[in-house]
């Protein structure tokens, strides 16, 4: 028999069809699995027992009491304006002192059925003040019978710890305690993931215990119990997944790619107009180690904006041209596949022209590839795959198309990773004639534990070291409607920049067409209500604040726009007028927040910057300053000083460090989104753990399953692993889990 069938039983079966079919469709809670591990987020103490003679003000209590009298009285109200409205005064003693109960509407009937006089209970709830007298408004009860019963119901009902529930409007939080109370015998059958060995070495709960303890505890001390082991689970399974992941990867065949002694990154190496950073030399090593294997490197390369990630990549690929393979990069936009081609074929001169009458002995081909390609242009670049006459290929989506054919396909560079899903990035892999090697980018920083939940299967590098001759970027918070005057002072500054020689990007959340016009929009999100009031208007838009700038601040300087929905050859020109200096500022969206290197470019205006998120501002301020002028980065917002908004903008503005950034934006952010709640559409499984907080379990956790996975890879000695695992991992989170 399988040994979870009841904690796969339905909820229907369990609580009603009524109940369940709320429980699916707002807390996604199917089985009764699902409901004992739908934690309480807080508890509330009922209180001591309290003589009604000192009541304390605003506090819970639970006293114990008579009833003397209860009265039902109707009312008019604006919910019910023909004197329906009915209130419940119930008034109790008990010898110290008298109180008086309150109860409304709906919720009048069942204590006034209870509640007679003569009727011993047990009632807790908030104390507060009504017409200069203290009472209990719908205070929780519970009836007293026999002496002896009484008094054991009197010591744990007050001393209890009331679970309070992630609720939703159709289900309040103690209907779903009731519910959780009628299944909770069923946790004695949970089947218990954590090896004995782990679990007795670390001291944790079994699994049935810790469940009973997060639902009914005692004290506070069983709430920190069951916590410390449920976070262990979520921990450890989760890892165990990503362990496994990384065995079966490392299980497979791969060409090994050593590079020539003198070959063409030889020639590259000789060619630079300056040296790799320490960083830069000791990832690449990193990056060369896994190539001379013979199982696939999965590789993710995380650095800070301006890091040299880009060169790393290059050096790579140039590796594995050397050994005879070819190299494909995929960028997530036709603007950044573009920019990586042009700026990669600068960076290689003569080496880039394999195939030409000019090229030198070691060079290569490196052709682009994306969607909007002409037919001839398009037919040449497959031609070169195919035949093996391109080493590089550099380009958006269209890569993956089936009609693509390499003649050997060595490594795949994945630009911005989290653009990209499980789905692309396997069918580019699929393409080599064994696996081939795979390198991640990504210029997010990531913190160490978010990098082992999220990236789990991939082993890590970190550029944190910026090139020399990097400049420092100031950034201000400009607050434009407290201070107005200070928007005119960034307009200003944008033109002294630009007479110094150099040019500006002003960034807006908005294109400003027709297509993304607000007043059409029909799924607007909601936001923070400490946000809301500056959302009111929509978002700024690159149309609008081009045309505002050309006849205005900025008049008779050279103003260009650029967005995502403008013909790619239109985007191209765009590009590169502004980096030949020929425009002196570009109105963009997002377009511009990867890859696009202006080394002129030093000054960025960032309208409406509460619009964005952390890393974003990171990504996108990560454009200027990559020169050898100090770069500038204003952030324009009308938030007032005090809402989350301005203290996110202050943080920006305040440091430059992107992994102590990306722990402020963690922080602020659902736990969810981390694990890819936006991205793969269902619940987060992190219920209990929080990857900032949980540092410490999430790194022994992952060192753990290493070793559970290196002695039993099909976790055969480990059923009731294997059965979380499988709870885990659906169909729709292994294809996140994927996505690393």
């Amino acid at each position: 028999m399988d040994l979870v069938s009841v904690l796969e039983e339905p909820l229907k079966k369990a609580l009603g069809p009524a109940t369940a079919k709320v429980m699916a469709e707002h807390l996604g809670l199917h089985t009764v699995g699902d409901l004992l591990h739908h934690y309480p987020r807080r508890y509330e103490e009922r209180g001591q027992l309290t003589h009604l003679a000192d009541l304390p003000m605003d506090e819970h209590v639970t006293v114990v009491a008579q009833v003397a009298d209860a009265r039902l009285h109707t009312f008019a109200s604006a919910r019910a304006p023909r004197g329906k409205g009915q209130r419940l005064e119930v008034t109790i003693t008990d010898g110290s002192g008298r109180l008086q109960l309150v109860f409304f509407g709906h919720g009048v009937h069942k204590p006034h059925k209870d509640l007679l006089p003569g009727t011993r209970a047990m009632f807790s709830g908030k104390v507060s003040v009504f017409n200069h007298r203290l009472q209990l408004a719908h205070p929780a009860y519970e009836l007293l019978s026999g002496d002896e019963e009484a008094t054991e119901t009197v010591g744990s009902w007050a001393g209890a710890l009331i679970p309070l529930y992630p609720a939703t409007a159709k289900l309040e939080s103690w209907k779903i305690a009731k519910s959780v109370q009628m299944v909770l015998p069923h946790a004695q059958e949970a089947v218990d993931p954590l090896p004995d060995s782990l679990r007795d070495g670390r001291g944790l709960l079994a699994l049935p215990e810790a469940l009973l303890k997060i639902h009914r505890p005692h004290t506070r001390a069983d709430v920190d119990d069951a916590r410390a082991r449920l976070k262990w689970d979520e921990a450890f399974v989760l890892q165990v997944a990503l362990a496994r992941r990384r065995y079966a990867d490392a299980q497979l065949p791969a060409v090994a790619r050593v590079p020539k002694p003198a070959g063409l990154l030889t020639a590259f190496d000789a060619m630079l107009p300056f040296t790799l950073t320490e960083g830069q030399q000791k990832v690449s090593k990193e990056i060369f180690d896994d190539l001379a294997t013979e199982h696939p490197m999965h590789r993710l390369l995380q650095g800070e904006v301006g890091s040299g990630k880009t060169m790393v990549a290059l050096r790579a690929m140039l590796t594995v041209v050397d050994a005879g393979g070819q190299a494909a990069m995929l960028a997530p936009t036709e603007v950044l596949a573009q920019q990586h081609h042009r700026s990669i074929t600068e960076m290689m001169g003569e080496l880039a022209e394999g195939g030409m009458l000019s090229g030198v002995e070691h060079s290569t081909k490196i052709v682009l590839l994306t969607g909007s390609m002409g037919a001839a242009g398009r037919r040449q670049a497959l031609l070169d795959l195919v035949t093996g006459e391109a080493g590089i290929v550099i380009g958006t989506h269209a890569l993956i198309e089936d009609k693509v054919q390499f003649h050997d396909l060595g490594l795949v560079v994945v630009d911005e990773q989290h653009r990209f899903g499980v789905e692309q990035r396997d069918a580019l892999r699929g393409k080599g004639k064994q696996p081939p090697h795979l390198l991640v980018m990504t210029a997010t920083p990531i913190p160490r534990t978010v990098a082992m939940t999220v990236f789990g299967d991939l082993e890590t590098s970190v550029l944190d070291q910026l090139p020399a001759g990097r400049s420092p970027i100031a950034s201000h918070v400009v607050p434009a409607a407290d201070k107005p005057h200070f928007l005119a002072r960034a307009w200003e500054r944008v033109r002294e920049e630009v007479e110094n020689g150099h040019q500006a990007y002003v960034v807006c959340p908005r294109i400003g067409d027709d297509e993304d016009d607000p007043s059409k929009a029909k799924n607007k999100k909601k936001s923070s209500d400490a946000d809301a009031e500056a959302e009111k208007r929509p978002p700024l838009a690159v149309l609008d604040i081009a045309d505002h700038l050309a006849n205005g601040p900025l008049q008779g300087l050279k103003v260009e726009v650029l967005h995502g929905r403008m013909q790619p050859d239109d985007k191209d020109a765009v590009m590169r007028r502004f980096a030949a200096g020929e425009t002196d500022v570009l109105v963009a969206t997002t377009v511009i927040e990867v890859g696009v290197n202006v080394p002129n470019a030093t000054a960025m205006v960032i309208m409406d910057a509460d619009r964005f998120g952390v890393s974003q501002l990171h990504q996108l301020r990560g454009r200027v300053g990559r020169g050898s002028a100090p770069g500038l980065c204003l952030l324009v917002t009308e938030m007032p000083e005090a809402s989350p908004a301005r203290q996110r903008l202050n943080a920006v503005a305040s440091t430059l460090d992107g992994f102590e950034l990306s722990r402020i934006d963690l922080e602020q952010r659902r736990e969810g989104d981390v694990l890819g709640q936006a991205q793969s559409g269902v619940r987060s499984s992190l219920r209990m753990l929080a990857v900032i907080e949980d540092e410490e379990i999430i790194a022994e956790a992952r060192e753990e399953a290493a070793a559970v996975v290196a002695a039993d890879p099909e976790l055969a000695g480990l059923p009731g692993l294997r059965t979380a695992l499988q709870a885990l991992l659906d169909e729709e989170r292994e294809q996140y889990l994927d996505k690393g």
